[in-house]
């Protein structure tokens, strides 16, 4: 574990201290940061999924993959 000082607006830092002991707010952060840091890793992983599935549906797109795909082996040996 790694100690951080970090800075909260006074209204911020009282909520917390209204909701959870003086000895376990540092677990509170930590438990609070991680969400967030995971649901942010969903979004992204959402937007890839989605990103892909679009790909795949654009036609234009899968056409010209299609022809580097064949060109992108010419003029070399199969050895």
């Amino acid at each position: 574990m790694r100690n951080v000082n970090i800075c909260f607006q006074d209204g911020t830092y009282k909520k917390i201290a209204s909701l959870v002991e003086r000895r376990k707010i540092s677990r509170f952060v930590n438990e609070a940061v991680e969400e967030k840091l995971q649901k942010q890793k969903e979004e992204l992983r959402k937007e890839m999924i989605a990103g892909y599935q679009e790909n795949v549906k654009n036609k234009k797109l899968q056409k010209e993959l299609e022809i580097w795909d064949r060109i992108s082996g010419d003029g070399l040996s199969d050895e």
